[in-house]
């Protein structure tokens, strides 16, 4: 069965036709052209499809297209006007938090949502103190950027990207 949808991905408007079985991920990468958002593990295990979905990180693999109709999808490739870098994605640079590059796309819309989560006041696993703000401690990072795994093992520079993004 097919679905009529919309999706308004890094700012522009799709409209599009979908079996109903379309995962969000296959929509935007195999239907959309857009490769930001990278199949892993297609079980929600990596984190290497992570974007934000209507502000919030989201795995994409997980996710049924027509679920999510006239929802706004920001990939790595939409947080920042053209030309222009994120701070987050300057931050991964800086702190050379990449190898292969094959996760870094879901890694940053993980961290950019992590800062935004913080920025909340949401507690994580391992906040100790659950009334006050949370500190970004390398514990704090670790835990909260946990579901995006890293096969080069870049986290050593991952966390330090982090908390430096965090105060810009």
């Amino acid at each position: 069965m097919d679905a009529e949808i919309t999706l308004r991905v890094d700012g522009e408007a799709h409209r599009l036709t979908v079996d109903t079985r379309t995962s969000l991920l296959d929509a935007l990468r195999e239907r959309l052209g857009n490769t930001s958002p990278k199949k892993g593990c297609d079980h929600g295990q990596c984190g290497a499809c992570t974007v934000l979905l209507d502000g919030d990180r989201a795995l994409t693999c997980l996710a049924l297209a027509v679920a999510h109709d006239g929802a706004e999808i920001t990939t790595a490739d939409g947080l920042a006007p053209a030309g222009e870098l994120h701070p987050v994605q300057q931050a991964f640079l800086d702190q050379d938090a990449f190898q292969c590059g094959y996760c870094t796309p879901g890694q940053v819309c993980s961290a950019v949502g992590v800062l935004d989560e913080v920025g909340r006041g949401w507690p994580s696993h391992v906040t100790e103190d659950l009334t006050g703000e949370p500190e970004l401690t390398h514990d704090e990072v670790a835990e909260r950027m946990s579901g995006n795994l890293c096969r080069c093992a870049a986290y050593v520079n991952i966390t330090p990207a982090v908390q430096q993004a965090a105060r810009s």
